[in-house]
């Protein structure tokens, strides 16, 4: 999977860095209003900086090339899809790049619908003719329309808010069980280690959230690209990716969310998978109606 990991672990580290700042400054919280203010605080703020810092992320981590002037044809062609689209769902045109793996592959980021990024891989353009292509593009642009990053973005605040919260009332409960009759007020070694373990677990569990938000807006975005590029153009894409058997994630989970494909599994891994299987996904546009 590639953009939810690398959003999730994104938000994780710049939790983790305001936890050990405010910690450092003696403003951390253990119980009562101040750590209902503190979780809200590093909930809020790691997934709203990960949000803002997703399209900087994406460029690097991706290796993705802008296409500012489009020097080619196909780039001519590319860029002129994302501009029609993006005009058709009524959205600023987001930025267009082109990313560098063999796999089929594609993803659309940003902080809002008017300052986006839609990216396709090289093994897009090898594997999928010019109206499978514009059916991808039109299910990232569905994802910008859609302002999934957004939702996103406030489903992870959420999140890591209870899990913090939480995290630390079974470490204070922990930590006080342990102590017994020693308890002499204040908090004692067992609740960091135990917060910290409880937060590990938690925030596990809390991906699984993530995980059935992103196979849900898949369908969304399916329809959405459904519409911008014709039902069977979606469909042929889909099949497309089926013919060259599950093409490997985005290596970063930031984009996996919205990308194209995404990690399939079976059993439990199914639970933590970005998207849909692509049979599912092909039913359901076969299904709907119009």
């Amino acid at each position: 999977m590639l953009r939810v990991l690398l959003f999730v672990a994104t938000n994780f580290a710049i939790v983790t860095v305001l936890w050990v700042v405010l910690s450092l400054l003696g403003l951390s919280a253990q119980t009562g209003p101040g750590l209902v203010i503190m979780a809200l605080v590093f909930g809020f703020g790691g997934s709203i900086i990960s949000l803002f810092l997703s399209k900087w992320m994406a460029k690097r981590s991706m290796g993705v090339q802008i296409i500012e002037q489009p020097q080619t044809p196909f780039e001519q062609w590319l860029f002129e899809v994302v501009r029609r689209q993006s005009e058709q769902r009524g959205i600023r045109m987001p930025e267009v790049g082109i990313f560098d793996q063999p796999d089929p592959n594609a993803f659309a980021t940003g902080w809002n619908r008017n300052d986006a990024l839609v990216a396709v891989s090289t093994g897009l353009l090898q594997h999928m003719n010019r109206d499978e292509v514009e059916a991808v593009v039109g299910h990232e642009i569905s994802h910008v329309a859609n302002g999934d990053m957004v939702t996103l973005t406030l489903i992870q605040g959420v999140l890591n808010t209870f899990v913090i919260i939480l995290a630390r009332v079974i470490g204070g409960i922990v930590d006080s069980a342990l102590r017994g009759n020693n308890d002499s007020g204040g908090v004692g070694i067992g609740y960091f280690v135990v917060s910290i373990l409880a937060e590990i677990v938690l925030g596990f569990l809390a991906s699984i959230i993530v995980m059935w938000f992103s196979r849900f807006r898949e369908f969304r975005a399916d329809a959405g690209g459904a519409r911008l590029a014709g039902r069977e153009n979606m469909i042929a894409a889909l099949r497309a990716l089926q013919r060259v058997h599950e093409p490997q994630d985005l290596p970063a989970s930031e984009f996996a969310a919205f990308g194209i494909s995404g990690g399939i599994g079976d059993g439990l891994k199914k639970l933590f998978a970005s998207h849909p299987p692509l049979e599912e996904r092909i039913a359901a546009l076969q299904n709907a109606r119009g």
